[in-house]
């Protein structure tokens, strides 16, 4: 059995794993490093160590099966919801990183009225210094067309193939004065490689002598690349900012938020949590039945950090505002639960999706052919009172769908969320005509994220 080191402080495993092998299963018959049979066995390998179920792992296929078929034929479904494997590891890297190629923006498609199959997409947000934003699309946009091919129920799938290139879409906006969209012809997009900055927006409300902090935040990672901690250091800016404005109120939008990095979850939550240190708990980390029988994965503890942009006890009712949707899930849901036993974490959209297990990314570094990177579930998150049952989401306080109405503006207080939290802080009912709409979605481009529903834990497993 290969040699899986968990840091030097843990080297102790391998040799316990080696041990458990007979001598027919350490000198295994040489077989091509380019074969699947070379990437199953490594999968395999990882897999007997790390995976969260361990004791529940199934029976694997054949061992000349295509990686993605033996991948799937050992992980515990429907249990397990969330293990993947990628043909790329740097790229499935990158992407948690927020570093793929694309135009720069994202969307939901609805069926273009309850009685027609064809198929629209609503922008939901264009990312900075992208080709989309260079092209002048916004968040509310209508795309009716992508290479001048209508999407259906039956074809849209096809034809979002081809966004990761060059292509050309038809759009729609919205008139606020004839309260009509109007066509507004074609743009074409080119697809680059481009790093997405989480820290979407941030901004600051006076509405009736109360001060409101709002921050939208796409996906936790700390940088860009490798090392990189300038994500973090943005959001630390922006929170010093709230703490020098002495706000009153904070709202956090993760309506979109599908996870990412358990260290930028921690820093995060070390920004909110009221006067917190390092000496107090964020989470608790739960491994499988082989690991927990080592000294270095029991009562496995992260703490808060301290940080000098900590908002302290200025927030009002010590409450922090929390926006959701259907896909926040993983990490951000790992603040709500880290951050209950500190604040009242008051929830406004819909119910989460439901995610308290980790993962950490695997390459196979003795094999440069195995390009392969696996993300199965090794872990299982709890708060600092233990608590972890949140498998069916988070339950809003205030439910708020955004696909009942048309999408504004971030950072428009007429939008529905942001709208609803601060009418819910000042006691006051919005004013004018809100028309709501019927729909459901049939899908994101955030769906097909790599981050998306993902925790990465912060241990490197060599």
């Amino acid at each position: 059995m290969k040699k899986i080191k968990i840091q030097k402080a843990f080297y102790l495993i391998a040799f316990i794993a080696l041990g458990a092998c007979n001598s027919e299963d350490q000198n295994p018959p040489p077989v091509d490093p380019g074969s699947e049979v070379a990437v199953n066995r490594w999968i395999q390998e990882v897999m007997d160590q790390v995976y969260f179920w361990l004791d529940d792992m199934r029976t694997p296929v054949a061992e000349t099966s295509a990686p993605e078929d033996y991948f799937e034929s050992l992980l515990f479904r429907p249990t397990d919801r969330f293990s993947a494997i990628y043909p790329d590891y740097q790229e499935l890297i990158n992407s948690l990183n927020g570093v793929t190629l694309e135009s720069g923006y994202e969307f939901i498609l609805f069926r273009e009225s309850q009685n027609s199959d064809n198929v629209i997409a609503e922008i939901t947000y264009i990312k900075k210094n992208s080709p989309a934003a260079s092209a002048g699309l916004k968040r509310g946009d209508i795309i009716r067309t992508i290479n001048g091919q209508q999407m259906t129920v039956e074809n849209f799938r096809d034809v979002l193939e081809d966004i990761s290139s060059t292509h050309t879409v038809n759009f729609l906006r919205f008139n606020e004065e004839t309260e009509a969209f109007e066509d507004q012809g074609d743009v074409e997009l080119n697809a680059v490689q481009l790093a997405e900055d989480p820290n979407f927006l941030d901004t600051i409300y006076t509405i009736d002598n109360q001060k409101i902090g709002y921050v939208v935040y796409h996906f936790f990672a700390p940088g860009p690349g490798s090392g990189s901690t300038a994500y973090d250091q943005e959001m630390d800016a922006i929170f010093a900012k709230f703490k020098a404005e002495s706000i009153n109120h904070l709202i956090v939008d993760f309506r979109y938020n599908g996870g990412g990095f358990v260290s930028s979850a921690v820093n995060l939550a070390s920004l909110i949590a009221p006067g917190v240190t390092q000496n107090d708990i964020f989470s608790k980390t739960k491994y499988n039945s082989f690991l927990s029988g080592f000294d270095d994965f029991q009562n496995v503890q992260t703490p808060f950090r301290t940080k000098a942009q900590n908002l302290g006890n200025i927030l009002s009712g010590n409450r922090v505002f929390i926006l959701t949707s259907s896909r926040t899930a993983s990490a951000s849901e790992l603040i709500i639960n880290g951050l209950r036993p500190y604040m009242d974490v008051f929830l406004i959209g819909d119910v989460t999706t439901g995610k308290n297990v980790g993962s950490i990314p695997f390459e196979d570094e003795e094999n440069p052919q195995n390009t392969y990177g696996i993300l199965p579930i090794v872990t299982q998150s709890a708060n600092s009172q233990d608590e972890s049952d949140y498998t069916n989401g988070f339950t809003p306080n205030i439910s708020a769908r955004e696909v009942e109405e048309r999408l504004r503006p971030f950072g428009d207080i007429n939008e529905q969320l942001l709208r609803t939290a601060i009418s819910e802080i000042t006691g006051q009912s919005p004013s004018g005509r809100i028309q709501k709409l019927s729909r459901s979605d049939l899908g994101s481009t955030l769906d097909h994220k790599v981050r998306t529903g993902r925790m990465i834990e912060n241990i490197k497993f060599e």
